[in-house]
């Protein structure tokens, strides 16, 4: 069992930056792919990106390309995302997540969300 606590969001400016975290519970959080998920309200839940294990290798959608950065550190079980020059369309509340198995399976823990909200 893993659990995934967000923290980080908050109110910022257009062209801001702001960085959340998400801390894991658990000795075996080097064993699981992470990713950055996002809803806004009135739409469905959309992905933003994705660690692999080592944090060698990250993926992002292309909405976000260039301006959200996702690291990750093992030795405090933490994966960070780095939101650079946000914008209004970037407010949402975001989710951090895990998953266990290969490039196209589900993840299997979800963090509780963390709120951005993003003034024009």
């Amino acid at each position: 069992q893993v659990q995934l606590v967000e923290s980080g969001g908050g109110l910022v400016q257009a062209g801001g930056s702001l960085r959340l975290s998400c801390a894991a519970s658990g000795r075996t959080f080097s064993t699981y792919d992470m990713g950055w998920f996002r809803q806004a309200p009135g739409k469905e839940r959309e992905f933003v990106g994705r660690s692999n294990k080592n944090g060698a290798g990250t993926y992002y959608a292309g909405s976000v390309k260039g301006r959200l950065t996702i690291s990750r550190d093992n030795t405090k079980n933490t994966v960070y995302l780095q939101m650079n020059n946000v914008k209004p369309e970037d407010t949402a509340t975001y989710y951090c997540a895990a998953r266990a198995g290969p490039t196209g399976t589900s993840y299997d823990y979800w963090g509780q969300g963390t709120q951005v909200t993003v003034s024009a």
